[in-house]
């Protein structure tokens, strides 16, 4: 079953109908852990495409990557292609948005590993995507961590006029957000 599921990985697109087959696949299968390998697999040519489905799988069952968080933190700073990036930081969004309902899903260790990798995404040449994501996991983070908002304002509003009108967006959408707190 694992090397059907690498092959159905390494033979996939980035549409959307390939990215939810594959997610169907890996639910229907049971086959969450082997995905996370595969997408953990940094050195591995499909990594990322493992990346876009296990997006899909853990925003239908966040649990499934509970017994992986700390490999999965440790792993952060790790994934340096895009297209895995905007899955990573996706991934982040949600476990930290989990903990408005699980609030011991991550650790403080976790919390502040995610919280460093996305601010290592947001001041680096990521894309938009990825930064964005990224933005709104510190806005979550921020409600745990004091000292998050203070070093985010000054850094979205410096990258301000230097990013797309999509950053500019996330940014003036979170920038509220904390004025308002």
């Amino acid at each position: 079953m694992e090397q059907t599921l690498y092959n159905r990985i390494a033979q996939s697109t980035a549409h959307r109908k390939s990215r939810d087959d594959n997610a169907a696949f890996v639910l229907r299968h049971g086959l969450g852990n082997e995905l996370i390998s595969l997408a953990l697999d940094t050195a591995d040519k499909n990594h990322f495409k493992a990346c876009w489905t296990l997006e899909l799988v853990l925003e239908q069952n966040l649990d499934l990557l509970k017994p992986r968080l700390s490999e999965f933190c440790d792993n952060l700073l790790r994934w340096k292609n895009d297209s895995a990036l905007r899955s990573i930081s996706k991934i982040c969004m949600f476990c930290v948005k989990r903990l408005r309902q699980v609030p011991d899903f991550l650790t403080e260790k976790q919390i502040l590993q995610i919280t460093e990798a996305c601010f290592q995404w947001v001041i680096s040449d990521e894309k938009v995507a990825a930064k964005a994501y990224a933005i709104f996991t510190l806005f979550e983070t921020g409600k745990k961590l004091d000292w998050v908002y203070p070093e985010l304002v000054p850094v979205l509003q410096h990258g301000f006029p230097d990013h797309s009108p999509a950053y500019q967006s996330v940014a003036r959408k979170v920038l509220g957000k904390i004025m308002i707190l």
